[in-house]
This record gives structure tokens, C-alpha cells and sequence, in this order.
């Protein structure tokens, strides 16, 4: 039976490649489109997963972390007199206008502590040391904002909102959802870039001491803090994320989009089979008229399905990996885990299988006479 199933689907070579190019192209456009997809969830939430905070105190319906509102700094002392608290401190984030040196302005996505080390915020460093930025005048910037920004080296200067700070080291891996890029400044450097800032902030980062039961700290920061919300980090996290899948539709075009590569593979696998279904009739006829059953043929028929299936997956999969270097330059993430790649790769399986489906009931009803018939 294999050996007839591999006659008939590499009967036509063409059609065969045809077939693999179709697979081929549903499992790249899911991979890829996922894969971009959860790359941008992770910017989402990049600042979350790397502070050591385990609770974020946020104004109330604050939507996520990059569209932060303000409330009065000295909230961080209240919280800091909650039992189970260890550390407290005053987080702003908040957009700002950069002037580039062609004259033109943009905007990034200030980031400002008093102390950063002691939150694990920004990482992966070079040129500098987080402590410097306390003396003034020195900011962090990340490196994906030389796609928006233009080159820049460390010791170069730029105006945010029209105060000189020059570029003491960069980042990497900070990128934020809104493309926005990341800059590192002092706390105290970012009040005084704008009136609304003047005594408030955005977060207030909460580190909880060592065996105090995290739910049970937030819920006292709560009810201490009426007028805020309290999240812990792994809910901050969900609410960050689903902001973007949710309210911006990002998750229907997503849906949409890997509905449609499915579609077309399950098209072009459908018509392959069912054209050499037709073609080698007789052969199926002569398997009947032998003594063979339905399930035979149907074997038939899951063998070459099986056969698209693993040659369009493992084609898919190699044209999605050779475009991680493409996208990684333009700043874009294509996270594909195992688990995931495993699951594309059953329900390539089961597309294949279902477009086999198609061509089962053509087959199922030949007699086993034509076979004989000149």
C-alpha cells in the first residue's frame, strides 16, 4: 500500500511540489505570523518580566505599562508601611519628545528611577554603569532606537524636551509594543523635564520580603491605596498583554491571518489528492477488486497525506528559520517555542488528513468492475 500511495502522489512531480508549496506556505505564514505575535506580547510586558518588582501599584484603569498615568509620589510611603513590604520606589514612565540632530523630534519612552540597579532595570548594559545616571544629565539608550532615531554612539548628546543629556552606554532588548524607544534617565532628571511630573509618579514598584505571601501583601496595599490599583506582576503582565491583543484587535488580524494560511493549504492539499485520486482510478479500482477495503484506500490516501504533511512542515519550518535573521534586523521577534512548532506541526498533520477526507468519498465509491472494463 506505501508503495502504491508514493506512486501516485510523485506520479506528477509538479503537482507534487505544488502540493509542498502550499503546506509549505501555511506553516510558514502560522510560524512566522505567531511567532511575530508573541515577539510583540514580549515587548509588551519586556519591563515587567526583567523588574524584580512583584507588585505594581498603578492608578486606577491605568490600561498597561506603557500608558502609564500619574498619581501623588508619596503613595510609596504608604505602601512602604504595609507589613510583607521590603521595598517600595517611585517609578515614572512617561513619553517625552527627543530632538534628533537633523532637527527633527520623535518620541521615546522615558524610563526613570532613583535607583535602578536595585530593580534589575534596564539589563544588558554596555559603555556604562546604572549608577551614573544619578549624576544628571545622563541618560540610557536602547539600540532598536537606531531604526527610528538614526546612528548614535556613546558620548553623543540629545535634547529631550529641550534639556541637553548625553548618551552614557546603550541597552538591547528594551524595545516597547508602541515602537516608541526606550530611554534610561534619573527620577529626579524626569520630573524637572515636566510640570505633571512635579511631586508624582507613575508605579510604585513593590519588592515583598522574603516568605511574605505576595496576594495577601497586594491585598492590604489595596485596601491601604482606594484610589489605585494593585496588581501582582504575573497579572500586570495579563492585563499589559490583553490590552493589545483585546482592545486594539491585534488578536482578530492574527486569527484572520492564520485562518487564511490553513485555508489555503487545506485548498491545494485537497485538490492535489483529489486530482490523483481521479487520475489513478484504476488503481484504486484494482485494490478493490483484489479484496482490499475502504479503510485500504483510505490508507492509501492518509499515506500521501501523511508524506505533504512532514515534507511541507519540515520546508515550512527551515524558510521560517531562515527569516529570524531577516526580522531580528528590523527589530522583530519570531518566537517559536517547541511546544508551539509541535502544534503546528499536528495540525498540519490533521489539515492534510482532512483535505484527504475530501478525496475519500470520490474513491470509496469505485466499483471494483472498472477495473476489468477495456
Amino acid at each position: 500500500m506505501v508503495s502504491l500511495a508514493r506512486k501516485n502522489l510523485l506520479h506528477d512531480r509538479l503537482r507534487f511540489a505544488i502540493t509542498i508549496a502550499g503546506v509549505a506556505f501555511a506553516v510558514t505564514l502560522v510560524l512566522v505570523q505567531v511567532g511575530l505575535f508573541m515577539g510583540l506580547l514580549a515587548k509588551a510586558t519586556v519591563t515587567i518580566e526583567h523588574a524584580t518588582a512583584d507588585i505594581w501599584v498603578t492608578s486606577k484603569n491605568t490600561p498597561n505599562v506603557d500608558f502609564a498615568h500619574t498619581f501623588p509620589e508619596t503613595a510609596a510611603l504608604r505602601v512602604r508601611g504595609v507589613p510583607g513590604v521590603e521595598r517600595a520606589d517611585n517609578l515614572i514612565v512617561q513619553f517625552m519628545n527627543i530632538q534628533l540632530p537633523s532637527g527633527a523630534e520623535e518620541g521615546c519612552l522615558v524610563y526613570a528611577l532613583e535607583d535602578f540597579r536595585g530593580w534589575n532595570l534596564p539589563w544588558n548594559v554596555q559603555g556604562a554603569d546604572v549608577a551614573d545616571l544619578k549624576r544628571g544629565g545622563n541618560i540610557l539608550m536602547d539600540r532598536s532606537a537606531e531604526r527610528r532615531f538614526g546612528p548614535f554612539a556613546i558620548g553623543d548628546y540629545r535634547e529631550i524636551l529641550h534639556r541637553r543629556f548625553k548618551i552614557i552606554g546603550t541597552t538591547t532588548e528594551a524595545a516597547s509594543f508602541t515602537t516608541a524607544p526606550i530611554v534610561f534617565m534619573d527620577y529626579g532628571s524626569a520630573q524637572e523635564r515636566s510640570e505633571i511630573l512635579q511631586g508624582r509618579t507613575s508605579y510604585v514598584l513593590v519588592k515583598t520580603a522574603p516568605g511574605a505571601d505576595v496576594a495577601a501583601v497586594a491585598a492590604e496595599i489595596r485596601r491601604r491605596l482606594p484610589f489605585n490599583d494593585v496588581h501582582t506582576r504575573d497579572q500586570w503582565a495579563r492585563k499589559s498583554r490583553a490590552y493589545w491583543v483585546v482592545s486594539t484587535g491585534l488578536g482578530m488580524n492574527m486569527g484572520v491571518t492564520v485562518f487564511l494560511g490553513i485555508l489555503v493549504g487545506i485548498v491545494v492539499v485537497a485538490q492535489t489528492l483529489y486530482t490523483s485520486a481521479v487520475e489513478h482510478v484504476k488503481e484504486f479500482g484494482t485494490v478493490k477488486a483484489i479484496g482490499g477495503s475502504n479503510w485500504d484506500i483510505y490508507r492509501i490516501l492518509g499515506e500521501q497525506a501523511l508524506i505533504s504533511a512532514a515534507v511541507g512542515f519540515v520546508l515550512g519550518g527551515l524558510i521560517s528559520l531562515a527569516m529570524r535573521p531577516l526580522m531580528a534586523r528590523l527589530y522583530l521577534n519570531v518566537l517559536v517555542s517547541p511546544r508551539f512548532a509541535f502544534t503546528v506541526f499536528v495540525g498540519t498533520v490533521l489539515m492534510c488528513l482532512g483535505a484527504a477526507m475530501l478525496s475519500f468519498r470520490r474513491v470509496a465509491s469505485i466499483d471494483p468492475a472498472l477495473v476489468f472494463r477495456a
